[in-house]
């Protein structure tokens, strides 16, 4: 398949920096990190299967191990042997699961409100609802007004007053590509948080830098906490008065606590 994907920064770094975004974004979420970051440092975003303009699976499959051998043949086909792997949401759980599974391809570990326990949520935008609603969740595939979009960003940011109408255009936009709405639907079917996979977070035995909103209503900081406790060593921060989606609310506030873990002057 066709792959959207970003490429920037020093091409000698010989352990990239790898971003994974969350369930219906894109690559687009990390460009303030990609702009703090690649003076000094390669990244490598891209758009997962399923979403932004990369677009659905050709086999219609979206399950956790799927993402992951994804993850893998990105870093094989642009020569990359080890990376710093990170990811926000849905793409901290793909990120987790990846260095589980490829341990040797994963020297250190960036989780940003990442999902993969049974979590409780305060508020779930209306749009995941309904994608996981039988019935419903045939109409959106076909039926998806903008002011659904622009009111599940707002629930995700900690500031909804930060959401512009361009943000707002282009995630309607990377939405409604032929076939995200129905990839959207099998993602959350395949791809469950929790389950025997939840139990083996202790697992995790390389550096790690935990970011989290404190304001964020769909995994509450809470399971922030719980990754703190059961990877051995890893660093906590919380950012008081971000959402869902920290990197893309305060880019330059989230990267600088990236810097320190990674000693990047």
């Amino acid at each position: 398949m066709s792959v959207h994907l970003r490429d920037e920064g020093p091409p000698g770094d010989p352990v990239p920096i790898v971003l994974l975004h969350g369930t219906s974004s894109s690559l687009h979420t990390w460009e303030g990190w990609v702009r703090e970051l690649k003076a000094k440092r390669r990244v490598i975003t891209f758009d997962m299967p399923g979403f932004g303009l990369t677009g659905p699976s050709p086999d219609n499959v979206y399950t956790l191990e799927s993402y992951s051998r994804f993850v893998m043949a990105v870093m094989d086909k642009l020569g990359v042997q080890r990376c710093v792997l990170g990811g926000n949401s849905f793409g901290g759980h793909v990120s987790w699961v990846t260095a589980l599974t490829y341990p040797g391809r994963v020297e250190k570990l960036i989780l940003v409100d990442s999902s993969g326990y049974d979590h409780r949520s305060a508020s779930v935008p209306i749009g995941f609802r309904i994608a996981k609603i039988p019935v419903l969740n045939r109409l959106v595939a076909n039926i998806l007004p903008r002011s659904l979009i622009e009111s599940s960003i707002q629930n995700v940011y900690g500031d909804p007053g930060k959401v512009t109408q361009e943000l707002v255009d282009r995630y309607f936009d990377i939405t409604v590509r032929e076939g995200n709405r129905r990839a959207l639907v099998q993602r959350f079917k395949q791809a469950p948080s929790g389950g025997a996979l939840a139990l083996r977070v202790p697992e995790l035995k390389l550096p790690t830098l935990i970011i989290w909103g404190g304001l964020d209503r769909l995994i509450v900081p809470e399971e922030g906490d719980r990754f703190h406790q059961e990877i051995a060593g890893s660093r906590l921060v919380i950012f008081d008065d971000l959402g869902h989606v920290p990197q893309e609310e305060d880019p330059v506030r989230t990267a600088a606590a990236v810097k320190r873990f990674l000693n990047i002057p």
